[in-house]
C-alpha cells in the first residue's frame, strides 16, 4: 500500500511531512548550480526541516560539460555538510546520490561498470536534455538496467518537447523507469506547459516519487505555497508515491 493511500492533509496546506524524505535537491556547497557555500546549505536544510522533512537525499549534477563532479568528490562534500549539520544541531538525516545527465561520459561510467551513486538501494536519478530529444537515451537506460540499476527519470514534465510526443512517456514506463515529479511543477513554477504535463502524468498515474529540486531560497519560499497543498492532494490520490520507503 502506498504512502498516500489513506492520509489526507488539511485543505489548502501542503503536508510535506507526509513525504518524510526529499530525494532531489542541490544542497552540497559549491559543487553545482545549487548552494554556493556551507552557510547557505545550512539555511536551506533548516528550512526543509521546518517544512517537515526528516531525511534529505541531495543530488548534485553530474553533467560533464558543466559540472565535472565525481562519486568521490560528492561523498567528500557530503561528509563536510554532515559535520556542519551535526554541529548546528539540526535533526535531519543527510545522504547524497547524484543527478546523472545521460551523456557520453555517464554512458562510459556505466560501460566500465563504475559504481553510481544511488538514491536508495539500486535507484539512480537521471536527466537528459530539456532542449531536444536524446537519440541515445534508451541505449543508456538499457545499459544501466543491465548493470542492475533502477533509473528514476527526474522531472519528466519539464521536457516540454514531449508535449507533442506523449507516447514517449509510455515507452519509458514500459521499459521500467520510475518517474519523479518536481513539486513546484504542480503550481506552474516552471511554466504552464510543465504544469499541464505534470497534470497529464498524474492522470496516467505515472509518478512514483516527489522531489523539491531545491536549489536556492526562492524554491524554499515557493514550497510554502498554499496552492501546493491542493495539487499535492491530487498527486496523493492518483499516484503511489514511495518517498517514505527510501
Amino acid at each position: 500500500m502506498g504512502l498516500f493511500s489513506k492520509s489526507k492533509p488539511a485543505a489548502g496546506k501542503a503536508e510535506l511531512s507526509l513525504l518524510k524524505a526529499d530525494m532531489h535537491s542541490h544542497l552540497l556547497p559549491g559543487i553545482d548550480d545549487g548552494s554556493p557555500d556551507i552557510k547557505t546549505s545550512l539555511e536551506l536544510i533548516k528550512g526543509m526541516r521546518e517544512l517537515g522533512y526528516t531525511k534529505l537525499i541531495t543530488t548534485p549534477h553530474i553533467m560533464w560539460d558543466m559540472y565535472k563532479n565525481t562519486r568521490e568528490g560528492i561523498l567528500e562534500k557530503l561528509e563536510l555538510l554532515r559535520s556542519a549539520v551535526k554541529e548546528e544541531g539540526v535533526d535531519v538525516e543527510i545522504n547524497a546520490g547524484a543527478e546523472y545527465f545521460l551523456d557520453d561520459y555517464v554512458h562510459g561510467l556505466i560501460k566500465n561498470n563504475e559504481p553510481l551513486l544511488t538514491i536508495s538501494g539500486n535507484k539512480v536519478l537521471v536527466e537528459f536534455s530539456m532542449a531536444f530529444p536524446s537519440h541515445s537515451l534508451k541505449d543508456i537506460l538499457f545499459d544501466m538496467q543491465m548493470q542492475g540499476y533502477q533509473p528514476i527519470i527526474a522531472h519528466p514534465e519539464r521536457y516540454i518537447y514531449l508535449e507533442r510526443t506523449k507516447d514517449f512517456y509510455d515507452e519509458l514506463k514500459d521499459i521500467g523507469c520510475l518517474f519523479q515529479v518536481n513539486l513546484l511543477s504542480l503550481t506552474g513554477h516552471y511554466g504552464r506547459t510543465q504544469q499541464e504535463l505534470a497534470q497529464y502524468l498524474i492522470k496516467k498515474k505515472y509518478y512514483d516519487l516527489a522531489g523539491t529540486d531545491l536549489h536556492h531560497a526562492r524554491h524554499l519560499d515557493a514550497l510554502h505555497s498554499k496552492e501546493l497543498g491542493q495539487h499535492l492532494q491530487k498527486l496523493m490520490d492518483s499516484c503511489t508515491i514511495t518517498n517514505d520507503q527510501l
